[in-house]
């Protein structure tokens, strides 16, 4: 499945602008081949915008889920989002993904919230594994600091997951995690990764970039550089089948010996 990372901080605090360059990106994406589109962390409203992130959230199926859903359905691709996510007096960082016909097929709530900013303003979500299927594919929904806990990318691995999306605010000086760390990921849980940054600077925080796919074998197919940029690379399940059986991490597991982990 063709995969586009659109690494982009948008324009933050406007989701009608932030809207336009998604649906511009589709575009290019669509006619390039990709099957899904994939944003940054929080791309609908911006990350560093302070209150503004909970003045701006909106239901999983609100008016900027709808948009979204249309922009997916008329270019003909799957889109997968991060935004900020009300329900009553609580906001989440949250992921959705929505298929090449607009349907929603998943929703994702941040389980590990990173840093004062994240904490003040959203809550930690509660269900570590969220999935759905798309082009064949096991699709598996993570956001920025999850995948730097090894126990819920095992988690999904366990769980099936073929493709993990993970979209990210990664920031200056921890892109050690994006060169190093995702690719890491991959390899030991036998899976893609999907990684997909912000750029430049937001208030205090400046993000740097480095999105990347990497395949069950730790290499990189595709890895943007410090500006904005789309990049496309493909998840082969052909060449994941083939990578499982020659690495068989998950079988090779001894569960008995690991009950000091929980």
């Amino acid at each position: 499945m063709c995969t586009a990372l659109l690494q982009s901080s948008g324009r933050p605090g406007s989701t009608v602008e932030n809207l336009k360059v998604l649906d511009e990106a589709a575009g290019r994406a669509a006619a390039a081949g990709a099957a899904l589109l994939v944003t940054s962390e929080l791309f609908l409203t911006g990350y560093a915008i302070g209150d503004a992130v909970g003045v701006l959230a909106e239901p999983a199926d609100g008016d900027a889920a709808d948009a979204v859903a249309e922009i997916a359905g008329r270019h003909g691709l799957a889109v997968a989002y991060g935004y900020p996510e009300r329900e009553g007096g609580r906001v989440f960082n949250s992921l959705q993904l929505v298929s090449a016909d607009g349907t929603r097929l998943a929703n994702y709530r941040k389980t590990h919230l990173f840093g004062c900013f994240e904490r003040d303003h959203f809550t930690p979500g509660g269900q570590p594994v969220v999935q759905a299927g798309l082009n064949g594919l096991t699709v598996g929904l993570m956001i920025c600091y999850d995948v730097e806990f090894p126990e819920l990318v095992r988690a999904h691995a366990l769980a099936g997951t073929d493709l993990l999306l993970v979209p990210t605010a990664q920031m200056h000086p921890f892109q050690f995690v994006a060169e190093s760390v995702v690719p890491v990921r991959a390899f030991e849980n036998q899976m893609y990764v999907a990684y997909v940054n912000r750029v430049g600077h937001e208030g205090e925080f400046e993000f740097v970039g480095l999105s990347t796919l990497a395949g069950p074998d730790g290499i990189a197919r595709a890895r943007a550089g410090r500006t904005e940029e789309l990049v496309l690379a493909d998840a082969d399940p052909a060449f994941l089948a083939a990578s499982r059986v020659a690495n068989p991490y998950l079988e090779d597991r001894r569960p008995g010996l690991y009950g000091a982990l929980v």
